[in-house]
């Protein structure tokens, strides 16, 4: 009952289930080697460690003792099954179902080859990604970046930790996105360019979020450096993100000089969804931007629109919604952002957090404008002390100064219709 390599997947197929890493079960009456060594099959147990095991477990001996329990079916039968599952998910759409399906083999299945489980966990966490199930996705990572320690494949943790730290970001946890950040940078020490230019990424979009806008520089610099000769996209991905950085700063003349290149420098041929990607985000810069460049954002969201009518994401439709709704306000055509708010209301939000907040933000404005003065106040409080929260004091600022614009507006139209009578 005890026979290798039975016994080790049924042990780790047990730890998993129960969200335990190999130190957390391995506790002190073993080393975390030893474990991995029985998981793997290469160390045969005794009757003293399989004791010590279900302790730690929580089940009876002979439970542990039962390799059986664990799966449906032979170990190499439930391998085939589930490569061929995986196959179906890389090589078609993620709307056909097939990402369902690897979900119910994932779950249902405890004894996954472990480099097998990490490409589906990867690849359910970017699907979930791509659809805006920030949520989903972050369930996902956690079990990836556990998984990824466990391996101990350097390259594997830095890419995990990154995608980690981006959803931690996107839900608007930034200190963790950024202590994330700083694990995938350690683990990329020595790697490829790409992953240490993901890494780097990752870290000054959180720090530009959390406000640390001199460490969020010099990291934006060397991300630069650092993708200046790389071909594809990195170079492209490092100028938005300096882009967005000196925004921050409010050196907007330098962030239009980043975001020109940026643009310039891909070709949708290559990429159409980055390309798409970084219009949204080129336009969301611009309406940032003081005073805001309403005639180059207008002319990417026109550029990008055809384009996400065949490619696009109900994510991308809702970003793009929400720029032209921000658009429309500071062209001064309320009429037309409310029409245009009024096509998500109602809708399963699936921006990120802080172009939720932004959003919001300005739905509120209009509703203060409307007459709605108390309600519209009250909830623009709210979301600045949701982005304080959330260690975005930048974001804060914006809704603190969306409240005193819109009550010094809205106190003006009120004066100017009593002078009208």
């Amino acid at each position: 009952m005890l026979e290798q390599p039975a016994f080790g997947e049924h042990l780790r197929a047990m730890r998993v289930k129960r969200g335990l890493s190999q130190a957390a079960l391995a506790g002190d009456g073993m080393s975390t080697g030893y474990l991995s060594r029985l998981e793997s099959g290469a160390r045969r147990p005794n009757s003293r460690i399989v004791g010590y095991l279900a302790e730690r477990l929580g089940v009876p001996v002979a439970e542990l003792a039962a390799p059986s329990v664990g799966g449906s079916g032979p170990p190499s039968t439930q391998t085939s099954s589930l490569v061929q599952f995986l196959a179906e998910a890389i090589s078609t759409s993620a709307d056909d179902g097939t990402t369902e399906q690897l979900t119910e083999a994932l779950h249902d299945t405890d004894s996954w080859d472990p480099a097998l489980r990490w490409q589906a966990l990867w690849l359910l966490a970017r699907t979930s990604n791509g659809k805006g199930r920030h949520d989903e996705e972050l369930t996902l990572l956690t079990e990836l970046t556990q998984l990824s320690d466990e391996l101990g494949a350097p390259q594997l943790r830095a890419r995990a930790y990154i995608q980690l730290s981006r959803c931690m970001r996107l839900l608007g946890d930034n200190g963790s996105a950024r202590k994330h950040a700083m694990t995938a940078w350690q683990a990329a020490e020595g790697l490829s360019v790409a992953d240490r230019a993901g890494a780097l990424h990752a870290l000054v979009s959180a720090e530009a979020e959390l406000g640390r806008l001199t460490e969020a520089w010099i990291h934006a610099d060397q991300l630069c450096r650092l993708t200046e000769q790389a071909a594809g996209t990195l170079q492209v991905e490092a100028l938005w993100a300096a882009a967005t950085v000196r925004i921050r700063q409010g050196d907007y003349r330098a962030a239009q000089d980043l975001l020109e290149r940026a643009l310039l420098g891909l070709d949708g041929r290559q990429d159409l969804l980055r390309w798409i990607r970084l219009r949204l985000a080129a336009a969301s810069l611009y309406l940032q931007l003081t005073p805001a460049l309403t005639e180059p954002a207008q002319a990417l969201l026109d550029e990008v629109t055809p384009v996400l009518r065949v490619v696009g994401t109900e994510l991308h439709a809702q970003q793009l919604t929400a720029l032209r709704a921000h658009l429309a306000v500071k062209q001064d055509r309320l009429d037309e952002a409310r029409a245009i708010c009024a096509q998500i209301d109602g809708q399963a939000l699936l921006l990120s957090f802080r172009d939720r907040i932004r959003f919001q933000a300005l739905c509120c404005r209009l509703r203060i404008l409307d007459g709605d003065h108390e309600h519209g106040v009250r909830t623009l409080k709210d979301l600045a002390q949701q982005a304080q929260e959330a260690r975005n004091p930048e974001l804060a600022a914006e809704v603190w100064r969306t409240i005193a614009e819109t009550v010094t507006q809205d106190i003006s139209q009120t004066t100017a219709g009593t002078g009208a009578h």
